[in-house]
């Protein structure tokens, strides 16, 4: 189905990508260039988690804003703010555990009783929780703050397994590999429905493609490949640029 698609019986013109393997794939490559960009403000340019918050929440806001003023599915304004969330989510996370001296541990349970919260809001308010229903302004920024609350949760998680746990990068992203495919599992087998399929699945790329950022960025001696903030943010909006692009021109041939 084309996203831009009206559909008479509901009267409403779809503004989310459709949940495809290449939705999946832009989602992680997002949270990796969410992840290195938001390092690459807050500890490359030494401006701390606060003035980084304050610089990807700005433009966070500004995407937000114009998402929410489009009148149709744009790839571009789209992606370009799941990026912002998961920019205004690593410093978010970073901030709580870093700043505030909160802890990953304690920075994932607060994040995860924010995105319940979200959940429950909208479920209230709409009935349901299904991104292929969403209708009107108000829904849509209840999507967004999930997006934001499930980021920053995948953010402060995937940190836990690297630094609580002592996991390093590869093997914290195996696990959320591995609870990925086991939800997949689950979902064949009619265990799991589509709406909770989604959103576990949300939340867990989020700390792959977080912990992807940082074997990128981090020094060998850590495990990492030590290509640097700058480097690796441009090689995530290469790919990421590309893929949109390939999405674009198959809307438009089809």
């Amino acid at each position: 189905m084309n996203p831009t698609t009206l559909r008479p019986e509901s009267g409403f013109v779809r503004k989310i990508a459709e949940v495809t393997a290449t939705f999946w794939a832009l989602k992680i490559i997002a949270t990796t260039l969410g992840e290195t960009a938001g390092d690459y403000l807050s500890q490359t340019l030494d401006l701390g988690y606060v003035a980084g918050l304050g610089i990807t929440g700005a433009i966070l806001i500004a995407l937000t804003i114009a998402q929410l003023a489009s009148k149709a599915f744009h790839p571009v304004l789209f992606w370009a703010a799941i990026t912002g969330t998961t920019m205004a989510g690593t410093e978010i996370s970073d901030l709580m555990d870093r700043t505030l001296g909160l802890g990953y541990a304690s920075g994932s349970v607060i994040l995860l009783g924010g995105l319940l919260v979200s959940l429950a809001i909208w479920y209230r308010r709409e009935g349901n929780l299904q991104i292929d229903r969403i209708h009107g302004r108000g829904a849509e920024t209840m999507f967004w703050i999930a997006v934001l609350f499930s980021n920053s949760l995948g953010t402060a998680y995937g940190d836990f397994l690297v630094d609580n746990m002592g996991l390093g990068y590869m093997y914290a992203a195996a696990i959320c590999t591995g609870v990925i495919a086991l939800v997949l599992v689950l979902h064949y087998r009619r265990m799991v429905n589509e709406v909770a399929l989604f959103w576990i699945a949300f939340i867990f790329t989020r700390p792959f493609g977080a912990t992807f950022g940082d074997l990128l960025t981090k020094p060998m001696a850590k495990g990492g490949f030590d290509l640097g903030t700058l480097n690796a943010s441009a090689v995530c909006l290469v790919l990421m640029t590309g893929l949109v692009t390939v999405t674009m021109l198959q809307r438009r041939r089809a």
